[in-house]
């Protein structure tokens, strides 16, 4: 076997988190902590463990393929894609490249926005020491600065948090995690950001909500949406009025 064999509790949990799967692809809601792709931690990525449960469920005696074309960061939960083949992976990496792919992400903030919908235009600047993208001052004169863009509405409040959804029209290292700190909107958790206390489990309150795009090899529409996670405080039914 090339793979390690799941325990029961591991199997039966990646099994509920499949939000779809087919031939070509496997989409699965990641739980913040989580990494995609293996890192310097040494810590075993999703992806292997997913190479690991395909094995195990279908019986293969040889190795998994498990295409990664987009990336979650580890504290974020929600939807990650996965191609399950090379021409799936190619093509699907390009759908992202080229923006075909729409992102919808749910962000739990400690403030509310100044207006409840808006587009946010910076220029952001990635720091790889600290990991960290700061937004540039001076803008497009900042020759490391990259644009960014999103759009924003507000959905609801709970006593303490404000459920914003977030639109990303470019994809920018901590992009929605830096331009919502930068208008006084700190992500629950989110202690790199300015979060005032973590979350229990080291995670932050965003989250990959919905994902629409054409599937690369069907030409069928691929519409998902994640369950949040269970530690998220409950929300309204209905999205409530705006308030400050």
């Amino acid at each position: 076997m090339y793979y390690r064999t799941l325990n029961e509790d591991e199997y039966r949990d990646l099994e509920d988190r499949i939000l779809y799967e087919d031939n070509h692809l496997l989409i699965v809601n990641k739980r913040a902590g989580e990494i995609v792709q293996g890192d310097r931690t040494g810590d075993e990525c999703l992806a292997e463990t997913l190479k690991a449960f395909v094995a195990q469920r279908d019986g293969k005696p040889g190795q998994v393929f498990m295409g990664i074309p987009h990336r979650l960061d580890r504290p974020v939960s929600g939807i990650v894609v996965f191609a399950k083949t090379s021409k799936a992976l190619e093509r699907m990496t390009a759908l992202f490249r080229e923006g075909s792919v729409h992102k919808t992400y749910w962000a739990l903030c400690c403030s509310a926005p100044a207006v409840p919908e808006a587009e946010l235009e910076d220029w952001l600047v990635r720091n790889e020491k600290l990991n960290k993208t700061f937004i540039a001052k001076t803008g497009a004169k900042n020759r490391d600065a990259k644009p960014a863009r999103l759009r924003y509405r507000y959905l609801c409040h709970t006593e303490r948090y404000h459920l914003l959804e977030v639109e990303l029209l470019t994809g920018r290292h901590h992009q929605i995690r830096c331009q919502l700190a930068g208008m006084g909107c700190v992500i629950k958790g989110d202690l790199k950001y300015g979060a005032p206390r973590s979350n229990p489990d080291g995670g932050i309150s965003l989250h990959s909500r919905h994902i629409q795009f054409i599937h690369p090899v069907k030409g069928t529409t691929v519409d998902i949406t994640a369950p949040l996670p269970s530690s998220w405080p409950d929300l309204p039914n209905t999205v409530c009025a705006y308030t400050r």
